[in-house]
């Protein structure tokens, strides 16, 4: 079988398909049945991250939801905006990238202004102080055995077109603001 095509009447699965996305149909049917058996729900996922970000419990403080992007051929989008930077009284461009986003607003036909987020152990940020994902080849490398607390906006922010994209990965939402 293969996208968009059906299985024959005579199948014994026939009923699942509902469309012509046999993938989806199928994946959707597994979700169907594993939910009947048992509902378990994800450690980290978008839905729990914005889940903890609107909780009314003991005012966590939590105002972001990082998230991480994927394209068309699956790999993790990054980044790259500039700000200035004073550097001995004249003003230079700094360069900033970073796989990790913070949106800031969705317009009716999904395009996103999303803000590059880093680590950064000075607070508050400061233009011209990001080294974001300079070096890291994976969104994993960027993140690994960092500290949380330390991760900041950046203020350089990108306009994109989200139906551009395949994937999100949310990250447990935190505090940036």
């Amino acid at each position: 079988m293969g996208c968009g095509k059906r299985f024959d009447k005579d199948d014994k699965i026939d009923d699942i398909f509902t469309s012509d996305e046999c993938v989806c149909d199928v994946v959707r049917a597994i979700a169907e049945a594993q939910e009947d058996v048992f509902d378990m729900t994800c450690d980290v996922s978008c839905a729990k991250s914005i889940n903890n970000l609107l909780a009314p419990v003991s005012r966590n403080n939590l105002d972001t939801v990082p998230f991480i992007l994927y394209g068309k051929d699956l790999k993790p989008f990054r980044a790259f905006g500039a700000d200035i930077e004073i550097r001995g009284g004249r003003p230079i461009f700094d360069c900033t990238e970073s796989f990790i986003f913070r949106v800031k607003e969705v317009s009716d036909d999904c395009c996103a202004v999303l803000e590059l987020l880093t680590f950064d152990a000075m607070e508050p940020d400061r233009p011209g102080d990001q080294d974001g994902a300079k070096g890291a080849m994976t969104p994993c490398k960027q993140l690994d055995r960092e500290d949380v607390n330390d991760l900041n906006r950046t203020g350089v922010c990108i306009t994109v077109d989200l139906k551009c994209f395949c994937a999100i990965t949310c990250l447990p939402a935190v505090s940036v603001l």
